[in-house]
């Protein structure tokens, strides 16, 4: 892809996407510097210490460091962003022998983000998403995601099936409000591969996940009838990595 090119805002058809703002730029430069084309900054950037580290590492893998007014104000959106990383979309295969968090049409793109930065935090590196779903290389994903996106493995799938095809000896834990265990009475094999399955925030899983595997719900009040998606994978992956 050419340098020179005229970028425009966002949409999914694109084969490139953004980080926008400084840090996540610094992540996608940390952990995918082969997958980037070039960063832009906006001279009113004034973190001496963030142009450093940016310039550090731009250095450090012969990426274009531009500074390029018009054209970080006409691909960001907000008035506050002074750095826009431009990055190639790519796909990933997911590590068979680790344990997976499934998500099945996820739909809010900031829950997917929250959740990505989530799971990267309890250690927990590979996700398979289930399309249709929200767009994983939207620059609001990635904000939402403060960048850990680039540290993760996933790979999206047209249906569960193709995911399940594509795994082998894996445990499906499906969170779900009929499921029959409890999550925290749950006596599992600590060694045991596992897959950790959630649904639309605004439907959950399907009837036929209860068939797939274990059943689980998270116990909470009455008071709510249910959690947060990017919560309730929160708490799933505490319990399963504690």
């Amino acid at each position: 892809m050419s340098y020179n090119m005229v970028y425009k805002k966002y949409q999914s058809k694109f084969d490139y996407s953004y980080t926008l703002g400084a840090f996540p730029t610094i992540e996608l430069l940390k952990n995918k510097p082969d997958k980037v084309i070039k960063v832009l900054i906006h001279p009113d950037m004034n973190s001496e210490e963030q142009l450093s580290i940016l310039t550090e590492l731009c250095n450090k893998s012969n990426i274009p460091l531009i500074t390029a007014k018009v054209e970080v104000e006409r691909l960001r959106d907000k008035e506050n962003i002074f750095c826009i990383g431009i990055f190639n979309k790519y796909d990933e295969k997911l590590a068979d022998s680790k344990g997976h968090v499934v998500l099945v049409n996820p739909g809010d793109m900031g829950n997917l983000g929250t959740i990505i930065r989530t799971s990267i935090g309890f250690g927990i590196k590979d996700i398979a998403i289930i399309e249709p779903a929200a767009d994983i290389f939207n620059p609001k994903v990635v904000r939402a995601s403060m960048g850990a996106l680039f540290q993760l493995r996933f790979r999206r799938y047209s249906s569960f099936n193709e995911y399940e095809n594509d795994t082998s000896n894996r445990v499906f834990y499906s969170f779900m409000l009929k499921g029959a265990t409890d999550l925290q009475k749950l006596n599992r094999n600590k060694d045991e591969k596992f897959s950790l399955i959630f649904g639309n925030e605004a439907t959950g899983l399907p009837d036929e996940f209860m068939e797939k595997g274990i059943g689980v719900f998270i116990r909470h009040e009455k008071t709510i009838d249910s959690l947060n998606l990017s919560m309730a994978c929160g708490i799933a992956l505490y319990e399963f990595t504690k």
